[in-house]
């Protein structure tokens, strides 16, 4: 979401009442991304609280104001993984809406089962960078800032990740084949 720059500067400047408007002005944005990560209620609403928290007490640290948006879901983004990780969780994603953003095109039904078990054999920046890319729609040069990682590391980790998600996919629809 695009701010008002000199709102961003009040913010940065000390005025909580700018601080408070650029909140309210991404609230849905950062109740939607924290409860598509934690599917918890109330675990999102403890990360925006976090969120907002550890925003206010480090806006004065945002170089570039026109960046507050994403400054602010790169926080969102911490918060949600020390929520996951304090509970030991996988990040969840819906599997329809995975498979079909990376355009699987085998004849065969994939079953969520076999999405869970690909995706769990992904390393957790794997993981990160393939729903954060195809499930949050979030753009390479987006991802690379939240992750702190270069843009050609980005690209390699999804190319990559493609790579082995497919594999374990396909591998295992043929040892269920073989099964059955």
């Amino acid at each position: 979401m695009k701010h008002d720059i000199k709102i961003v500067k009040k913010a940065v400047k000390g005025d909580s009442e700018a601080f408070e408007s650029l909140l309210f002005n991404e609230e849905k944005m950062l109740y939607y991304k924290a409860l598509s990560l934690l599917r918890n209620k109330e675990d999102a609403l403890d990360a925006i609280q976090e969120t907002a928290y550890h925003a206010y007490q480090s806006i004065r640290q945002l170089r570039q104001c026109e960046y507050f948006s994403t400054w602010l879901f790169r926080i969102l983004i911490r918060e949600c993984y020390k929520v996951l990780k304090k509970r030991d969780r996988l990040i969840p994603y819906e599997e329809k809406e995975l498979l079909r953003k990376l355009e699987f095109t085998e004849e065969v039904t994939i079953e969520s089962c076999y999405l869970n078990e690909a995706l769990s054999k992904l390393n957790s920046s794997y993981q990160t960078v393939i729903i954060l890319f195809y499930y949050h729609d979030t753009s390479i040069k987006d991802i690379s800032k939240i992750i702190d990682k270069p843009v050609s590391t980005v690209k390699t980790h999804l190319h990559r990740a493609k790579k082995t998600l497919k594999f374990e996919l396909e591998r295992s629809y043929l040892i269920h084949e073989n099964i059955t």
